[in-house]
């Protein structure tokens, strides 16, 4: 027999960011705990509003399997000494079956006698096993937690009921001085409170109390009224996955009206306008069929349309005057100078253990200045640069940031525009910070994405250099992110840059020019390349290349993104080829012999050395790979050179008695190890 189980945790009002992930980790802890006890069931829906937690477990049996069955143990000789008492074997294997050595009997098999025990257990009722559910609350973990009353306990918010049917059952979990039962609260306005007969009865009865638990069918509501109100004004608005999840975490029972502001106020740039609607007030910003911000917004209503033109006129007022602080923002700031910002950098620091902003634009621009010089860049875009570089942290002194901090670059874009900076140097400012999450927009500019990669190396350098290293589980100043939002940038721009050679000239052309403590030579900046190499790892497997070309690609020497991508890319389109496990074989196989010979020489070949064919075609087929440097030819080339290599083996005796002969050989081998390095380490790969 089986029943559905509701069980429901009703706390305060939730973060809308934690509702989703939060009934999802209810679920899965439960699930897991139902199957640890042995107790089958269909399916786990949840239900989620601000106020609640909800699952419901469909089709759960009321109780365990029950258990009759024989279980063989050790054969007797092993169960018993020579005095027939019971060794720990039998006693262990009685123990595993909850019983005891006395339960033991013996029988015989294919002439041998063994032990056996008849386990017969009833299995346990799950109105019983439920009541554990308590440990499950207990054991939830949140960004943050709360304590409330006298207790030690904590939890994301206060739980004021708790709800525990199993069918028509109350199952009496307890947490605290609450014990669950049948009652559940209806919307805190509109509703009441609710008295349930069957878990079944849940979605239903509260939706007559105005709350809809299902939060897809929320957020459904939410996007038909939306398209509704689009559709009877001809407005358009974007679609945002983000906000819309957020404002269905926020309610319980949405109406969704529409509202608006003054015209004036769209003459500041529209970022701050979207920013003071979306980030501040969770409304939806509205558009014409053109495509141009327009003075409406759109808003959801926890409740029913009863007093709605209140409501209106209430967020119209808390917008307008969101809007009048960003106008007084924006005139304030466009009295001055760009200069006079930039002026003040040198008074903020960017961390009290590396030095100020200004000093941090310094160390960019030199840093800018080395890799534009490195990928020989026009000088249109060398000289866009260093402008930027002189002025791109400018907007972080600005009243308009200083309030709205989501728009650091944005303004900077904006009053650079305004300051009559050209379009290249205004933009830059604002993609230095791009991407701004790990797999957010890159920069779009080729003077924005060398400036957002000389800001962030400087970051990378300099808290290496002061010892503040990203731990496993702490990376507090999100040197992972820039780090990876280099290597993203790097091969989208298809920028060459091997970070063994050009950190340490980089850290070298900093020095003295900085109050910043630099990395160490030979050990820091090592450090940073294997810190950056562990991102292109990163972008590896999200690009989702075969774990042993991952491994092969970054154990080798190569340190260049552009590079190691490239290989990744030749290995991953061979893997599969009937000529790919030929090749790999052969070339693993010389670099066997290599290590084995532990051979260490300068890889010269004297050809007067040579006694046969098979060398000087070797020593041909290297020669016409030493400037190859697509690595998809290089490949290819490898293909034709692999008979020739399996024939060098079969004619010549690598460890020849003659030293001169055995190191020439072993050279020769060894420029063929050092080309095939440029693929990766051939030996991690898996193959057929």
């Amino acid at each position: 027999m089986t029943k559905d189980y509701l069980f429901e945790i009703g706390t305060e009002e939730m973060p809308a960011h934690v509702v989703s992930r939060s009934v999802k980790q209810l679920a899965d802890r439960t699930r897991k705990f139902l199957k640890e006890n042995g107790l089958k069931f269909k399916d786990i829906k949840t239900y989620s509003t601000p106020r609640r937690l909800t699952i419901l477990v469909e089709d759960l049996a009321e109780k365990q399997k029950d258990i009759d069955k024989v279980k063989k143990g050790p054969a007797k000789k092993i169960a018993q000494d020579a005095d027939g008492k019971w060794t720990k074997a039998a006693q262990g294997f009685a123990r595993g079956q909850g019983m005891t050595p006395d339960d033991i009997y013996f029988q015989e098999l294919k002439g041998t006698e063994y032990a056996y025990v008849h386990v017969k257990k009833e299995g346990k009722k799950a109105s019983d096993i439920l009541l554990g559910m308590s440990n499950i609350i207990k054991a939830m973990t949140f960004p943050t937690k709360m304590r409330w009353d006298s207790n030690d306990f904590e939890f994301v918010r206060p739980i004021h009921w708790l709800v525990s049917l199993f069918g028509s059952d109350v199952i009496p979990v307890k947490i605290l001085d609450i014990t669950a039962g049948r009652k559940t609260q209806g919307h805190r306005f509109l509703g009441d409170s609710v008295v349930l007969a069957n878990a079944d009865d849940y979605e239903d009865a509260l939706k007559d109390q105005f709350v809809i638990v299902d939060a897809d069918e929320r957020k459904d509501m939410i996007v038909h009224q939306m398209n509704d109100l689009v559709k009877k004004n001809n407005w358009k608005i974007k679609p945002d996955k983000n906000l819309l999840e957020e404002v269905t975490n926020l309610v319980e029972y949405p109406t969704v009206f529409a509202g608006s502001f003054d015209k004036k106020y769209l003459k500041m740039p529209k970022e701050v306008l979207i920013t003071s609607m979306k980030d501040n007030q969770r409304y939806f910003e509205v558009y014409d069929q053109d495509d141009n911000l327009i003075n409406h917004f759109i808003a959801v209503r926890n409740g029913n349309k009863d007093y709605l033109d209140n409501v209106i006129s209430g967020n119209e007022k808390v917008l307008v005057a969101r809007l009048d602080d960003a106008q007084f923002f924006y005139d304030e700031d466009r009295k001055y100078p760009l200069s006079h910002f930039v002026d003040r950098l040198q008074n903020v620091s960017f961390h009290d253990k590396i030095g100020s902003m200004a000093d941090k634009m310094k160390r960019a621009r030199i840093i800018g200045d080395f890799l534009a010089k490195h990928w020989k860049l026009q000088d249109q875009v060398v000289k866009d640069f260093d402008r930027v570089s002189e002025l791109y942290k400018f907007d972080l002194v600005t009243q308009m940031v200083g309030e709205f901090s989501e728009l650091q670059g944005v303004m900077g874009m904006h009053y650079a525009r305004l300051a009559g900076e050209n379009e290249e140097v205004s933009v830059a400012i604002k993609e230095h910070y791009m991407p701004a999450t790990s797999e957010g927009p890159l920069p779009e500019t080729t003077v924005g994405s060398l400036l957002s990669v000389a800001d962030k190396l400087d970051t990378i350098i300099t808290f290496f250099g002061a010892g503040m290293i990203p731990t496993s589980s702490n990376d507090p100043y999100a040197l992972r992110r820039n780090a990876y939002g280099i290597v993203r940038i790097l091969l989208n721009q298809k920028w060459s840059l091997p970070f063994n050679e050009a950190l340490p000239e980089m850290v070298d052309l900093l020095k003295g020019k900085t109050p910043a403590k630099l990395p160490k030579a030979g050990t820091q900046d090592e450090e940073i390349a294997s810190f950056i190499r562990d991102r292109i790892k990163q972008y590896l497997q999200k690009n989702k290349f075969k774990y042993d070309i991952i491994d092969a690609v970054l154990a080798s020497s190569q340190q260049d993104p552009i590079q190691i991508l490239a290989a990744a890319n030749v290995l991953q389109l061979h893997h599969d080829d009937d000529k790919f496990t030929p090749v790999v074989e052969s070339l693993t196989r010389i670099d066997n012999i290599l290590k084995k010979a532990k051979f260490k020489g300068q890889a010269k070949v004297d050809k007067s050395l040579f006694e046969n064919n098979s060398e000087n075609e070797l020593y041909a087929g290297v020669e016409n790979l030493q400037d190859v440097v697509d690595l998809a030819d290089l490949y290819e080339g490898f293909v034709q050179l692999q008979p020739v290599i399996d024939q060098y083996f079969d004619t010549n005796m690598i460890m020849d008695k003659d030293e001169k002969i055995r190191n020439n050989r072993l050279a020769q081998l060894s420029n063929v190890s050092e080309l095939a390095d440029r693929l990766g380490d051939l030996s991690k790969l898996v193959i057929k």
